[in-house]
Formats: C-alpha cells, sequence, structure tokens
C-alpha cells in the first residue's frame, strides 16, 4: 500500500510539472536526421578507468546525445546536435578532462 502511495505521488508529480510546458518534450529533442557522428583519437587513454573520464567529460556537454570511449582502439565516438555544440568543443570537453584529442580522419577507401 505504501509503495502504491509512492507510486502515485511520483505520477502526479511528473503531470503536475508537465503542465506548465506550452511545447511537448519531443519538440525540444534533436531531430535524429540532424545528429552527427564523429570519432575522436585520445591516445592518451592509459587504463581502464580513463574511457569512462572522456565518456562522462562528453556526455557533459550540451547537444551530446550519445558519447562512447574505447580503451582499446583510443577512440571516443559522439553523436551531437551540431546546432547546440561543435567538434571543438568536444575536444575542449576531453582536453579538460586531462587528454588529448582529435578528430579521427576516416579510413582512405
Amino acid at each position: 500500500m505504501r509503495l502504491l502511495r509512492m507510486v502515485l505521488v511520483l505520477v502526479l508529480v511528473g503531470l503536475v510539472s508537465a503542465c506548465g510546458k506550452d511545447e511537448p518534450a519531443a519538440v525540444n529533442a534533436p531531430n535524429a536526421a540532424n545528429l552527427k557522428t564523429v570519432t575522436l583519437s585520445v591516445p592518451g587513454m592509459t587504463c581502464a578507468a580513463c574511457p569512462i573520464t572522456v565518456r562522462k567529460a562528453l556526455e557533459k556537454v550540451p547537444g551530446v546525445v550519445r558519447a562512447q570511449a574505447d580503451f582499446d582502439s583510443k577512440t571516443a565516438t559522439v553523436r551531437f546536435d551540431p546546432a547546440r555544440t561543435d567538434i571543438k568543443a568536444l575536444i575542449a570537453a576531453v582536453k579538460n578532462a586531462g587528454y588529448a584529442a582529435t578528430l579521427k580522419k576516416p579510413a582512405a577507401k
């Protein structure tokens, strides 16, 4: 019974907080067609904790939708909204976390 009350309160709080919004949340969400994906080279990742630090730093950048960092390849792949951020901001976030980063060029075909 207590759990049911807690769930009900949470649902009501969510409904009340959504009432004052003029636009649905989907309007503010980035259009998937406009998102860009880049891969950064982060050669300074030297241990298993480094990718976590890099990923968290990138996730804090406004406009980043998804960030993944890979220790083995020493890279970070970032999906972001170019209307809200750019590659320079992503590289700066990695640098502020203590790592050098550069845009990884796609392999020549």
